[in-house]
């Protein structure tokens, strides 16, 4: 690299990269003084100088003006310095040129790493301030490759990876396949930024939500809780303050389009949209949507609440291997212990002449197989 090369490089950082010239000098002059120590095997304490005019390189040997010297690589006489200039007195430093003839090829080629490391640690900051502003967000990348551990996902300026235990298992993954992820956390390390991605992320289904929901995305329906067990099933919660507003039926869409969009996107995982009530008897009886409810008791001590269905309404209510009544109990944050009808009334905690809580189950819902 030439000097004029060197120039116009630290000019183009300056303006391009926001690198400070000045900052690149310091780290250049270091460079160089080691350099210099390595290859010349001087122990002397010595000062580079690059002029940023001119784009050339000088060494100097600093000195201590001592009256006795010692250590010729590190002091000089007083007499000695007063030969250089009448105005040196004790214990002040003199530098002496010390620049070797073949000094330019050792210190172009320093410049040079200098440089490129410094440019690559821009870069990497760069990378790092843009992908930290994108964290709990939800990006669109393409799959570039997989082993036992990740999968590489391109996100443009960086490859994100996607953690086995982050893929949902309902999906196999391709080259080239167009997927989205939710950002779960970006980090510095040794080797630049690095992103993690996941699909299986709460915030990945809420994300989805906003992009298909307008009324979601501008506040007038708010998602309130989301439970979901990846690839399987889901439930979301949401309420909006204005009466006049629907929060089901506008997540649902028009024939259930917007619900369907994300459907589709999550590779057919089935999606109970419920409404949320601060009333913990009507928001547990919507969470076990698509089951009817005839009445929840609720221990608030406990946080408990226990809920009676219609007899054939139970194997509905607590789904396959639990997963209706667990889904329901994470989205309201409250346990939630079924019985049947007939169960009920022998234990004399429901009688056939009380009027069932929802007849229909009032709660809006939207389970699509």
């Amino acid at each position: 690299m030439k000097s004029s090369e060197l120039l116009d490089a630290l000019n183009i950082l300056e303006k391009e990269k926001g690198i400070s010239k000045d900052i690149i000098v310091e780290a250049i002059e270091a460079a160089l003084i080691s350099a210099y120590k390595r290859n010349f095997h001087q122990a002397q304490n010595v000062r580079v100088d690059f002029n940023q005019d001119t784009g050339s390189i000088r060494v100097f040997a600093r000195k201590d003006v001592v009256e006795e010297v010692e250590d010729s690589r590190l002091e000089i006489s007083l007499e000695d310095a007063k030969d250089i200039d009448r105005q040196y007195e004790l214990e002040d430093i003199v530098e002496i040129e010390v620049t070797p003839r073949n000094f330019g090829r050792i210190a172009a080629q320093t410049a040079k790493q200098v440089v490129t490391q410094r440019v690559r640690e821009a870069e990497r900051g760069i990378i790092f301030s843009e992908f930290i502003e994108r964290e709990d967000d939800i990006m669109t990348g393409i799959v570039q490759r997989q082993d036992h551990r990740f999968i590489y996902v391109d996100l443009g300026r960086i490859e994100a990876l996607l953690p086995a235990g982050e893929q949902m298992p309902n999906e196999t993954y391709h080259s080239h396949d167009r997927i989205k992820v939710y950002v779960t956390k970006v980090e510095k390390t040794t080797k630049g930024p690095q992103v993690m991605v996941s699909r299986t992320h709460p915030g990945l289904l809420k994300r989805l939500f906003e992009l298909e929901v307008p009324e979601i995305f501008d506040g007038t329906v708010e998602v309130k809780s989301i439970s979901r067990e990846a690839g399987d099933r889901s439930k979301i919660a949401v309420h909006a303050e204005d009466p006049e507003v629907d929060p089901v039926g506008s997540c649902v869409g028009q024939r259930g389009q917007r619900v369907q969009a994300i459907v589709n996107e999550l590779k057919g995982e089935k999606i109970d949209i419920v409404s949320w009530s601060e009333d913990i008897v009507a928001y547990v009886a919507n969470a076990l949507s698509p089951s009817k409810v005839l009445k929840v008791n609720v221990d608030e001590e406990n946080k408990m609440t226990q809920v009676i269905v219609p007899d054939y309404q139970l194997s509905l209510a607590i789904g396959k291997r639990g997963q209706n009544a667990r889904l329901a109990a994470k989205l309201t944050g409250w346990k939630i212990d079924i019985k049947s009808q007939s169960e009920a009334e022998e234990l004399g905690i429901y009688s056939a002449d009380e009027a069932p809580l929802f007849e229909e189950n009032d709660a809006e819902d939207s389970e699509l197989d």
